[in-house]
């Protein structure tokens, strides 16, 4: 991943326009893709309509048979839960609302726990964006460990701790241990109320660590809050474009949804908060998780959010509390980025088969089995979908290729017209792009994150 510091003042939401003035904006390449996108899934919805009576007289012979009919009713079974899944986070999505920050004298005592491995001057900025967060000093604490980087981070770090008058308590790992351990010695040494993560590579704005803490106010059940991450980087390329649209309706979207339901299923590395009862009660089975017989090095975020709802309590999005941080410019980073995270998905769903169904929370545990029912429901089809695609795109490419492009144009246009409400009509383009180039360059991770779920290596370090 580059390291390339943006201004935290760059980031300024947009109201939704379009004016050639805006259009101006974007660079030619960038446009080019955005029309040849919409062109093609254009062309490809034409096609599927002027074809449909080939494609029909083709199906309805091979669906004459008993594994023709097989397949059909777990097709239409799927999507018929897909739908109903969608229609559900919609509703919960719409009950959303984010809570306001409470009073300075409400405020709990934070500490604020930064790891870093080789982040070179990030780090710098990362620290300096924490201290001159809108909160009372008196109550922040912030720790910032060098996991035995390679490079001059621990120079940065030091620097931070001169500069911004030594509110920065500082630590350097003896040897690389992972980014697990590192957060390891901000909860055993840090004396905060809250705990709260942040990623050396991303920037706070002024009200985010007040708004992130104020749900642990409001509510005593509140055991975690997931902050709303953003792309930092987004001018850098093509690939933080379309990552920007993405992030916004993972965000702001998905987990608003859940978050209705106290069940956000991962509280970010970039931006977390959890209870500090929270986090003891579970401390040193996290530390030491194993999976399959070996030791757990990725995904900490989601087992931190795992154990946290294992033992009742709820945990939550804020919509108003941003932070921007650095995505990959290049597919090798990115591919890699999604691995890790595909695997650390596989293994905690498993992981949280063992309590979901159990009398683990006092309310909202219907909506929790459904968020998670589809959770497996991802993990049991991701395979067989790639055999049935491999199957349909070399017996009857056009088909595959027309009806693929048919539904992520569908899709897509959820993500766009969702984006465009919250901010931008021009940047909310950037899901036509981004699905097409999942579905052909990036389909695989996936099912590839399952085969090789036993394998714990970062991949982007």
């Amino acid at each position: 991943m580059e390291k390339t510091i943006v201004d935290e003042s760059n980031f300024q939401p947009s109201k939704r326009t379009f004016s050639l003035a805006n259009l101006k904006d974007l660079r030619k390449r960038d446009f080019g893709i955005l029309v040849g996108v919409q062109i093609l899934m254009f062309s490809a919805i034409y096609a599927l309509n002027n074809f449909r009576p080939y494609f029909d007289e083709i199906h309805f012979q091979r669906m004459e048979t008993l594994p023709g009919r097989i397949l059909v009713f777990f097709l239409l079974a799927t999507l018929t839960f897909q739908v109903l899944f969608l229609f559900y986070v919609a509703y919960l999505y719409i009950k959303y609302k984010p809570i306001e920050s409470v009073s300075d004298e409400e405020l709990p005592v934070c500490t604020i726990i930064v790891p870093a491995y080789n982040e070179g001057k990030l780090v710098y900025e990362t620290l300096k964006s924490i201290c001159q967060s809108n909160y009372p000093k008196e109550k922040l604490e912030i720790i910032s460990i060098d996991d035995g980087s390679k490079d001059d981070t621990w120079d940065w770090i030091q620097k931070a701790h001169q500069d911004l008058d030594g509110q920065i308590i500082i630590h350097k790992q003896p040897r690389n241990r992972g980014k697990r351990h590192a957060l390891y010695h901000g909860f055993t040494t840090g004396k905060g109320e809250i705990f709260i993560t942040i990623d050396s590579d991303s920037v706070v704005e002024k009200n985010t660590i007040r708004n992130l803490a104020s749900p642990f106010v409001v509510n005593e059940n509140c055991g975690g809050v997931a902050g709303n991450v953003k792309v930092l980087n987004k001018k850098q390329g093509i690939i933080p474009k379309m990552l920007n649209v993405s992030f916004v309706f993972s965000f702001e979207f998905i987990r608003a949804a859940q978050s209705s339901l106290g069940f956000v299923l991962c509280t970010p590395g970039a931006l977390s908060a959890y209870k500090r009862e929270a986090v003891m009660h579970s401390l040193d089975e996290w530390i030491n998780q194993k999976f399959l017989g070996r030791e757990a090095t990725i995904g900490e975020d989601r087992a931190m959010t795992n154990f946290i709802l294992k033992q009742g309590y709820e945990v939550k999005f804020q919509r108003n509390s941003n932070v921007l941080t650095n995505t990959p410019t290049g597919f090798k980073t990115l591919h890699r980025m999604f691995t890790r995270w595909g695997r650390s998905n596989v293994r905690e769903t498993l992981m949280m088969n063992k309590f979901v169904f159990t009398d683990f929370r006092e309310k909202n545990k219907f909506g929790a089995r459904f968020i998670f029912l589809h959770q497996w429901l991802k993990l049991l089809l991701a395979i067989p979908l790639i055999v049935l695609m491999f199957y349909f795109l070399f017996s009857h490419p056009l088909l595959y290729v027309s009806s693929a492009l048919g539904a992520t144009f569908i899709f897509s246009s959820i993500q766009m017209f969702f984006f465009t409400k919250q901010y931008n009509f021009l940047d909310a383009l950037w899901a036509y792009p981004y699905s097409v180039f999942y579905l052909f360059a990036l389909f695989w991770i996936f099912p590839f994150s399952i085969l090789t779920v036993k394998n714990g290596g970062w991949l982007t370090r």
